[in-house]
Protein backbone atom coordinates (compact mmCIF):
# COMPACT_ATOMS: atom_id res chain seq x y z
CA UNK A 1 0.00 0.00 0.00
CA UNK A 2 2.82 2.38 0.83
CA UNK A 3 4.47 1.72 -2.52
CA UNK A 4 1.15 2.21 -4.33
CA UNK A 5 0.54 5.53 -2.55
CA UNK A 6 4.03 6.76 -3.42
CA UNK A 7 3.49 5.85 -7.06
CA UNK A 8 0.19 7.74 -7.03
CA UNK A 9 1.86 10.87 -5.67
CA UNK A 10 4.68 10.58 -8.22
CA UNK A 11 2.15 10.15 -11.03
CA UNK A 12 0.26 13.19 -9.80
CA UNK A 13 3.43 15.28 -9.84
CA UNK A 14 4.26 14.12 -13.33
CA UNK A 15 0.77 15.01 -14.53
CA UNK A 16 1.03 18.46 -12.97
CA UNK A 17 4.43 19.02 -14.56
CA UNK A 18 3.15 17.78 -17.89
CA UNK A 19 0.19 20.18 -17.81
CA UNK A 20 2.28 23.22 -16.92
CA UNK A 21 2.63 25.45 -19.96
CA UNK A 22 6.10 26.77 -20.81
CA UNK A 23 6.68 30.46 -20.36
CA UNK A 24 6.44 32.65 -23.48
CA UNK A 25 9.90 33.47 -24.84
CA UNK A 26 11.48 36.84 -24.15
CA UNK A 27 12.44 38.42 -27.48
CA UNK A 28 15.33 40.88 -27.63
CA UNK A 29 17.05 42.87 -30.33
CA UNK A 30 19.39 45.83 -30.44
CA UNK A 31 21.04 48.19 -32.87
CA UNK A 32 22.49 51.62 -33.50
CA UNK A 33 20.37 54.73 -34.05
CA UNK A 34 20.42 58.45 -33.30
CA UNK A 35 24.13 58.36 -32.58
CA UNK A 36 23.75 55.80 -29.82
CA UNK A 37 22.65 52.21 -29.15
CA UNK A 38 19.21 50.83 -28.43
CA UNK A 39 18.00 47.61 -26.79
CA UNK A 40 14.45 46.29 -26.85
CA UNK A 41 12.99 43.37 -24.90
CA UNK A 42 9.41 42.20 -25.25
CA UNK A 43 7.08 39.23 -25.05
CA UNK A 44 3.42 38.38 -25.54
CA UNK A 45 1.24 35.35 -24.85
CA UNK A 46 0.32 35.15 -28.53
CA UNK A 47 2.61 34.25 -31.42
CA UNK A 48 4.67 37.17 -32.69
CA UNK A 49 6.28 37.97 -36.03
CA UNK A 50 9.72 39.03 -34.84
CA UNK A 51 10.86 40.16 -38.29
CA UNK A 52 7.82 42.39 -38.67
CA UNK A 53 8.33 43.93 -35.23
CA UNK A 54 12.00 44.64 -35.91
CA UNK A 55 11.15 46.17 -39.28
CA UNK A 56 8.48 48.40 -37.74
CA UNK A 57 10.88 49.65 -35.06
CA UNK A 58 13.51 50.43 -37.69
CA UNK A 59 10.89 52.35 -39.69
CA UNK A 60 9.98 54.41 -36.65
CA UNK A 61 13.64 55.29 -36.12
CA UNK A 62 13.95 56.35 -39.76
CA UNK A 63 10.85 58.54 -39.56
CA UNK A 64 12.09 60.14 -36.34
CA UNK A 65 15.44 60.86 -37.95
CA UNK A 66 13.76 62.60 -40.87
CA UNK A 67 11.77 64.74 -38.46
CA UNK A 68 13.98 65.54 -35.47
CA UNK A 69 17.64 65.03 -36.37
CA UNK A 70 19.80 68.12 -35.90
CA UNK A 71 22.51 66.35 -37.94
CA UNK A 72 20.47 65.90 -41.14
CA UNK A 73 20.07 69.04 -43.27
CA UNK A 74 16.96 67.53 -44.83
CA UNK A 75 15.14 66.85 -41.53
CA UNK A 76 12.06 68.93 -40.76
CA UNK A 77 13.70 70.65 -37.80
CA UNK A 78 16.82 71.56 -39.78
CA UNK A 79 14.74 72.85 -42.68
CA UNK A 80 13.02 75.10 -40.17
CA UNK A 81 16.39 76.23 -38.80
CA UNK A 82 17.74 76.98 -42.28
CA UNK A 83 14.74 79.09 -43.26
CA UNK A 84 15.33 82.69 -42.18
CA UNK A 85 11.73 83.72 -42.73
CA UNK A 86 9.49 84.85 -39.89
CA UNK A 87 6.45 83.44 -41.65
CA UNK A 88 4.69 80.33 -40.36
CA UNK A 89 6.48 77.15 -41.40
CA UNK A 90 5.06 73.62 -41.62
CA UNK A 91 6.90 71.30 -39.22
CA UNK A 92 4.23 68.71 -38.47
CA UNK A 93 2.28 67.83 -35.35
CA UNK A 94 5.17 66.02 -33.65
CA UNK A 95 7.51 69.01 -33.48
CA UNK A 96 4.65 71.29 -32.41
CA UNK A 97 3.79 68.89 -29.57
CA UNK A 98 7.44 68.83 -28.42
CA UNK A 99 7.65 72.63 -28.52
CA UNK A 100 4.54 72.87 -26.33
CA UNK A 101 6.09 70.63 -23.68
CA UNK A 102 9.40 72.48 -23.90
CA UNK A 103 7.74 75.89 -23.56
CA UNK A 104 6.06 74.80 -20.34
CA UNK A 105 9.25 73.35 -18.84
CA UNK A 106 11.24 76.39 -19.96
CA UNK A 107 8.81 78.79 -18.30
CA UNK A 108 8.78 76.82 -15.04
CA UNK A 109 12.61 76.66 -15.01
CA UNK A 110 12.78 80.45 -15.46
CA UNK A 111 14.42 80.03 -18.87
CA UNK A 112 17.26 77.74 -17.78
CA UNK A 113 15.90 75.07 -20.15
CA UNK A 114 15.57 76.27 -23.73
CA UNK A 115 15.35 74.54 -27.13
CA UNK A 116 16.85 77.52 -28.97
CA UNK A 117 20.39 77.13 -27.56
CA UNK A 118 21.77 75.58 -30.75
CA UNK A 119 24.02 78.63 -31.42
CA UNK A 120 25.48 78.27 -27.92
CA UNK A 121 26.31 74.58 -28.43
CA UNK A 122 28.14 75.50 -31.60
CA UNK A 123 29.88 78.47 -29.97
CA UNK A 124 31.29 76.40 -27.11
CA UNK A 125 32.29 73.55 -29.43
CA UNK A 126 29.88 70.90 -28.15
CA UNK A 127 28.79 70.06 -31.69
CA UNK A 128 32.39 69.00 -32.38
CA UNK A 129 35.48 67.73 -30.59
CA UNK A 130 37.18 70.89 -29.31
CA UNK A 131 36.15 73.33 -26.62
CA UNK A 132 36.08 77.01 -27.57
CA UNK A 133 35.73 79.44 -24.67
CA UNK A 134 34.09 82.60 -26.03
CA UNK A 135 34.84 86.09 -24.79
CA UNK A 136 31.96 88.03 -23.24
CA UNK A 137 31.15 90.06 -26.35
CA UNK A 138 30.90 86.92 -28.50
CA UNK A 139 28.78 85.18 -25.87
CA UNK A 140 26.39 88.10 -25.59
CA UNK A 141 26.02 88.23 -29.37
CA UNK A 142 25.08 84.54 -29.40
CA UNK A 143 22.63 85.01 -26.53
CA UNK A 144 20.79 87.63 -28.59
CA UNK A 145 19.74 84.76 -30.89
CA UNK A 146 18.45 82.57 -28.05
CA UNK A 147 15.10 82.49 -26.28
CA UNK A 148 11.94 80.38 -26.23
CA UNK A 149 9.96 83.61 -26.35
CA UNK A 150 11.26 84.05 -29.91
CA UNK A 151 9.65 80.75 -30.98
CA UNK A 152 5.94 80.97 -31.67
CA UNK A 153 3.26 78.30 -32.04
CA UNK A 154 0.93 79.05 -34.95
CA UNK A 155 -1.31 75.97 -35.01
CA UNK A 156 -1.07 72.20 -34.56
CA UNK A 157 1.44 71.79 -37.40
CA UNK A 158 3.10 75.20 -37.88
CA UNK A 159 5.56 77.30 -35.89
CA UNK A 160 7.29 80.57 -36.67
CA UNK A 161 10.32 82.60 -35.63
CA UNK A 162 10.13 86.08 -34.20
CA UNK A 163 13.83 86.31 -35.01
CA UNK A 164 14.94 85.09 -38.47
CA UNK A 165 18.23 83.66 -37.19
CA UNK A 166 16.57 81.56 -34.47
CA UNK A 167 17.55 77.87 -34.50
CA UNK A 168 16.17 74.98 -32.50
CA UNK A 169 17.93 71.94 -30.98
CA UNK A 170 15.47 69.24 -29.88
CA UNK A 171 18.09 66.77 -28.58
CA UNK A 172 17.10 67.41 -24.94
CA UNK A 173 13.62 66.01 -25.58
CA UNK A 174 13.89 63.96 -28.79
CA UNK A 175 15.37 60.83 -27.21
CA UNK A 176 12.56 60.62 -24.70
CA UNK A 177 10.06 61.12 -27.50
CA UNK A 178 11.79 58.37 -29.49
CA UNK A 179 11.39 55.97 -26.57
CA UNK A 180 7.72 56.90 -26.48
CA UNK A 181 7.22 56.37 -30.22
CA UNK A 182 8.90 52.95 -30.16
CA UNK A 183 6.82 51.96 -27.13
CA UNK A 184 3.63 53.06 -28.86
CA UNK A 185 4.58 51.06 -31.95
CA UNK A 186 5.02 47.91 -29.86
CA UNK A 187 1.67 48.43 -28.18
CA UNK A 188 0.00 48.98 -31.54
CA UNK A 189 1.24 45.49 -32.48
CA UNK A 190 -0.42 43.99 -29.41
CA UNK A 191 2.64 43.91 -27.13
CA UNK A 192 1.83 44.84 -23.53
CA UNK A 193 5.07 43.69 -21.91
CA UNK A 194 8.27 45.44 -22.98
CA UNK A 195 11.39 47.35 -22.02
CA UNK A 196 12.58 49.95 -24.54
CA UNK A 197 16.00 51.58 -23.99
CA UNK A 198 17.73 54.16 -26.19
CA UNK A 199 21.08 55.53 -25.05
CA UNK A 200 20.30 54.76 -21.42
CA UNK A 201 16.83 56.34 -21.52
CA UNK A 202 14.01 53.84 -21.14
CA UNK A 203 10.37 52.95 -20.67
CA UNK A 204 8.83 49.72 -19.40
CA UNK A 205 5.35 48.25 -19.31
CA UNK A 206 4.09 45.03 -17.79
CA UNK A 207 6.52 42.39 -16.55
CA UNK A 208 8.96 39.69 -17.57
CA UNK A 209 7.53 36.37 -18.86
CA UNK A 210 7.88 34.85 -15.37
CA UNK A 211 5.74 37.62 -13.89
CA UNK A 212 8.63 39.43 -12.20
CA UNK A 213 8.92 43.19 -12.52
CA UNK A 214 11.37 44.83 -14.87
CA UNK A 215 14.49 45.94 -12.99
CA UNK A 216 17.00 48.44 -14.32
CA UNK A 217 20.26 49.96 -13.10
CA UNK A 218 20.96 53.65 -12.61
CA UNK A 219 24.65 54.15 -13.26
CA UNK A 220 27.06 55.92 -10.98
CA UNK A 221 27.86 59.35 -12.49
CA UNK A 222 31.49 58.60 -13.31
CA UNK A 223 33.05 59.82 -16.59
CA UNK A 224 34.20 57.01 -18.85
CA UNK A 225 32.97 54.27 -16.52
CA UNK A 226 29.85 52.18 -16.18
CA UNK A 227 29.22 51.20 -12.58
CA UNK A 228 25.88 50.54 -10.95
CA UNK A 229 24.67 53.15 -8.48
CA UNK A 230 21.15 51.91 -7.74
CA UNK A 231 18.75 49.18 -8.88
CA UNK A 232 15.24 50.34 -9.72
CA UNK A 233 12.24 48.01 -9.71
CA UNK A 234 9.52 49.34 -12.00
CA UNK A 235 5.75 48.88 -11.57
CA UNK A 236 4.03 45.99 -13.34
CA UNK A 237 0.56 47.51 -13.56
CA UNK A 238 1.39 50.84 -15.21
CA UNK A 239 3.93 52.27 -17.67
CA UNK A 240 7.02 53.95 -16.26
CA UNK A 241 9.94 55.72 -17.91
CA UNK A 242 13.32 56.61 -16.42
CA UNK A 243 15.23 59.50 -17.96
CA UNK A 244 18.67 60.50 -16.65
CA UNK A 245 20.68 63.59 -17.54
CA UNK A 246 24.25 64.02 -16.34
CA UNK A 247 27.02 66.57 -16.58
CA UNK A 248 29.48 63.66 -16.75
CA UNK A 249 28.23 62.35 -20.11
CA UNK A 250 29.56 65.03 -22.48
CA UNK A 251 32.16 67.49 -21.28
CA UNK A 252 35.59 69.02 -21.82
CA UNK A 253 38.35 69.19 -19.20
CA UNK A 254 40.61 72.20 -19.74
CA UNK A 255 43.30 73.35 -17.30
CA UNK A 256 41.70 71.52 -14.40
CA UNK A 257 38.22 72.88 -15.03
CA UNK A 258 35.28 70.88 -16.35
CA UNK A 259 32.92 72.36 -18.95
CA UNK A 260 29.66 70.40 -19.16
CA UNK A 261 27.40 70.23 -22.22
CA UNK A 262 24.51 71.29 -19.97
CA UNK A 263 24.20 74.98 -20.80
CA UNK A 264 22.22 77.53 -18.82
CA UNK A 265 20.30 79.47 -21.47
CA UNK A 266 20.02 82.44 -19.12
CA UNK A 267 23.76 83.20 -19.24
CA UNK A 268 24.86 81.02 -22.16
CA UNK A 269 27.51 79.14 -20.17
CA UNK A 270 27.98 75.54 -18.96
CA UNK A 271 26.63 74.90 -15.47
CA UNK A 272 29.22 74.85 -12.68
CA UNK A 273 27.29 73.50 -9.66
CA UNK A 274 27.88 70.13 -7.98
CA UNK A 275 24.71 68.43 -9.23
CA UNK A 276 26.01 65.77 -11.63
CA UNK A 277 22.97 63.59 -12.40
CA UNK A 278 19.20 63.80 -12.35
CA UNK A 279 16.86 60.84 -12.91
CA UNK A 280 13.18 61.53 -13.53
CA UNK A 281 10.51 58.83 -13.20
CA UNK A 282 7.35 59.55 -15.17
CA UNK A 283 4.78 57.75 -17.27
CA UNK A 284 5.76 59.94 -20.23
CA UNK A 285 9.39 59.57 -21.37
CA UNK A 286 9.05 62.80 -23.37
CA UNK A 287 8.10 64.86 -20.35
CA UNK A 288 10.68 63.08 -18.18
CA UNK A 289 13.44 63.80 -20.71
CA UNK A 290 12.74 67.54 -20.77
CA UNK A 291 12.54 67.73 -16.99
CA UNK A 292 15.77 65.79 -16.40
CA UNK A 293 17.70 68.38 -18.42
CA UNK A 294 15.89 71.35 -16.89
CA UNK A 295 16.42 70.21 -13.30
CA UNK A 296 20.08 69.42 -13.95
CA UNK A 297 20.47 72.90 -15.39
CA UNK A 298 18.95 74.49 -12.28
CA UNK A 299 21.14 72.69 -9.77
CA UNK A 300 20.31 70.95 -6.49
CA UNK A 301 18.57 73.70 -4.53
CA UNK A 302 16.50 75.27 -7.31
CA UNK A 303 15.89 71.91 -8.98
CA UNK A 304 14.60 70.22 -5.83
CA UNK A 305 12.33 73.15 -5.00
CA UNK A 306 10.78 73.14 -8.48
CA UNK A 307 10.48 69.34 -8.69
CA UNK A 308 8.67 69.24 -5.36
CA UNK A 309 6.35 72.05 -6.43
CA UNK A 310 5.50 70.12 -9.61
CA UNK A 311 5.14 66.84 -7.67
CA UNK A 312 7.75 65.13 -9.85
CA UNK A 313 9.40 61.83 -8.95
CA UNK A 314 13.11 62.69 -9.13
CA UNK A 315 16.43 61.43 -7.78
CA UNK A 316 19.29 63.96 -7.59
CA UNK A 317 22.97 63.04 -7.26
CA UNK A 318 25.56 65.62 -6.18
CA UNK A 319 29.30 65.08 -6.28
CA UNK A 320 31.36 66.53 -3.47
CA UNK A 321 34.95 65.46 -3.85
CA UNK A 322 34.89 61.69 -4.26
CA UNK A 323 31.53 61.34 -2.52
CA UNK A 324 28.12 61.13 -4.15
CA UNK A 325 25.16 62.53 -2.24
CA UNK A 326 21.72 61.26 -3.20
CA UNK A 327 18.42 63.00 -2.52
CA UNK A 328 14.83 62.36 -3.60
CA UNK A 329 11.77 64.51 -4.07
CA UNK A 330 8.79 64.04 -1.78
CA UNK A 331 6.84 62.41 -4.62
CA UNK A 332 9.55 59.79 -5.20
CA UNK A 333 10.05 59.13 -1.48
CA UNK A 334 6.31 58.47 -1.08
CA UNK A 335 5.94 56.55 -4.33
CA UNK A 336 4.44 53.07 -4.23
CA UNK A 337 5.30 52.50 -7.91
CA UNK A 338 9.08 52.80 -7.98
CA UNK A 339 11.43 50.93 -5.64
CA UNK A 340 15.09 52.02 -5.49
CA UNK A 341 17.70 49.87 -3.74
Amino acid sequence: MLRKGWNAVLLGLLLIQGCAEPLPPLHTFSGFAQGTTYHISYWAPQALDEAQITAEVEKVFLDLDKTLSNYRPDSLIEQFNANVSTEAQPVGEEIVALVKIAQNVSALSQGCYDLTIKPLFELWGFMGDDLTIPDDATLQAALANVGMDKLQLVDDSHISKKLPSLRVDVSSIAQGYSVEKISNALQAMGIQNYLVEIGGELKALGSKPDGKAWRIAVEKPLPGEQKMHKVVTLPKDSPMSVMTSGTYRHYFDVKGKRYSHILDARNGAPVTHDLVAVSVFNESPTIADAWSTALLCLGQEEGMKLADAEKLQVMFIQQQGTEFLESKTRALTMSTQVTIN
